[in-house]
């Protein structure tokens, strides 16, 4: 049966040190790019939400941080993000490599603005 948690700051506890690294970088970039965001564990993975809602998940893996879920990005932005995909709609920060919290940040504004554009 797999460990569940009640909160971020227990899931976060339970990682290895890479992983905790990673993950708590995200958060902060989370937090410094979307005012307001909220915290939570939903499908036993971290999640951050803005007004209720989903805005991006978070899941710590072996070998990797993913994000999920990734919409395809426009432009330059694409191209930066492909080397991270694992999959169509998530993005992969290995934990063995640099981590490119730049883009992180970049993509989180970017899902930002998707939400406020779809909120009437």
């Amino acid at each position: 049966m797999a460990v569940s948690f009640s909160t971020v700051d227990e899931y976060a506890a339970a990682l290895p040190e890479d992983a905790r690294t990673v993950l708590g970088e995200v958060r902060r970039i989370v937090a410094r790019v979307v005012p307001g965001v909220g915290e939570t564990i939903s499908y036993r993975m971290p999640t951050f939400v803005l007004d209720g809602r989903p805005l991006v998940h978070a899941a710590a893996w072996k070998k990797h941080l993913g994000l999920y879920p990734l919409p395809p990005m426009d432009g330059e932005l694409a191209g930066e993000v492909e080397p991270y995909r694992g999959a169509k709609d998530a993005m992969q920060l290995r934990y063995d490599r640099p981590v490119p919290y730049d883009l992180v940040e970049r993509v989180v504004a970017v899902l930002l603005e998707r939400r406020r554009a779809a909120t009437p």
